[in-house]
């Protein structure tokens, strides 16, 4: 990982399963980049992040989930735990990868650069739930941050006009 990096593609992430991740496997697609729980009022969204994702995967979506624990305790499994449950659920097929921080001094960098290229409300840093989502263009450069509460369908037309640049 470089520091000061400039691109989602400039970033290393641990799969689910503990296997280093070069983000720049990525480049040329978009990403939706969401933090994610699975005891969480809005883990439903899961089966939304899936459909967004087998709808637009071949045109060259993906989809990255990066569970994490940070709020309100809702993802207390360890990486199997969080598998299984993504999968017997809601039918998870997208990249899931390593239980992060998002927050705090210990926040994964990918989550540092996320956060200060597209800040939340009145230009808050601050992660403030579970399955807050960016989207990032195909060049590694952030779209758009969107709230927890959004619903993942509602991104269809930015996914789209993102995809067809």
């Amino acid at each position: 990982m470089s520091g000061g990096a400039g691109k989602v593609h400039d970033f290393t992430a641990a799969s689910l399963a503990g296997t280093p991740v070069d983000l720049a496997q990525f480049k040329g697609k978009v990403l939706l980049i969401v933090n994610t729980a699975s005891q969480c009022g809005f883990t439903p969204q899961y089966q939304g992040l899936e459909t967004l994702y087998r709808q637009f995967r071949d045109q060259g979506l993906e989809v990255l989930g990066f569970p994490c624990n940070q709020f309100g305790g809702q993802e207390p499994g360890d990486a199997t735990q969080i598998g299984a449950f993504c999968e017997q659920n809601y039918g998870v097929s997208f990249p899931m990868f390593a239980k992060i921080q998002v927050n705090g001094v210990d926040a994964d960098p990918l989550y540092q650069y996320l956060k200060h290229a597209a800040p939340g409300l009145l230009g808050s840093e601050g992660i403030k739930w579970n399955f807050t989502k960016f989207l990032v263009r195909k060049d590694g450069t952030v779209f758009k941050r969107y709230a927890p509460p959004t619903k993942p369908e509602t991104l269809v037309d930015d996914i789209r006009a993102l995809l067809a640049q």
